[in-house]
């Protein structure tokens, strides 16, 4: 069994299925680039509806503290997600600007890159275990990729970590039979097209990681 966290949303009805299956977090992404990106100002009021108890995650591509105060002082979050090349030292400084908890998402395709989950768990609050993105992808995450989860098999880090990438209703429990993750995260596999939610598939997502 495990948590959910559901990644890249951006209208209420949506966020209120996350919420009413059960997730454990939501996600809002605040990266130009990504189909998912939403406005601050939009973001706020997704925020406010989240009831306590389920957390609200910012995701952000190597921000600069420009930006972080731009979101924070609108959007109430409990975690912040940096999902580009931020390098360890900036991990710890945007925690101590924020006074958030910080999760690190890292990009694994091999054996090779297993090293930087370490390196990263001794300055992040979670790890986000995530495929790596192609060298020409415009998005760093949410390409709907995934990669051998074998490699985590009996893998151990400093702090909680949750497993992400090509993750779907119809495999996310394999997933975590195989990896033991906790704590999975979607955002592609939910959707009806890039940036669109499917409110039944968030549901079974979150009924199929529970099994």
């Amino acid at each position: 069994m495990a948590q959910v966290k559901i990644c890249g949303l951006k209208r209420p009805e949506h966020v209120a299925a996350a919420v009413d299956a059960g997730a454990a977090f939501v996600g809002f992404v605040f990266f130009s680039k990504s189909p998912r990106n939403v406005a601050p100002t939009v973001a706020a009021g997704l925020a406010a509806d989240v009831p306590a108890g389920t957390a609200r995650v910012g995701l952000f591509v190597n921000p600069d503290n420009a930006r972080l105060d731009e979101v924070l002082g609108s959007v109430p979050l409990d975690l912040i997600q940096l999902h580009g090349n931020e390098p360890p030292d900036r991990v710890v400084e945007i925690k101590q600007l924020t006074g958030l908890p910080v999760m690190k998402a890292v990009g694994v395709a091999g054996p090779d890159d297993l090293d930087a989950l370490w390196d990263y768990g001794l300055v992040s609050d979670m790890l986000l275990v995530d495929a790596k993105a192609p060298k020409d992808a415009p998005l760093p995450g949410g390409n709907g990729l995934s990669f051998d989860w074998r490699l985590l098999v009996g893998r151990k880090w400093l702090t909680p970590w949750m497993l992400a990438g090509g993750l779907r209703p119809d495999n996310v429990a394999e997933a975590v039979r195989l990896t033991g993750a906790r704590i999975v995260d979607v955002s592609s596999g939910v959707e009806a097209a890039p940036g669109e939610k499917d409110e039944q598939l968030i549901r079974r997502f979150i009924a199929a990681a529970a099994v």
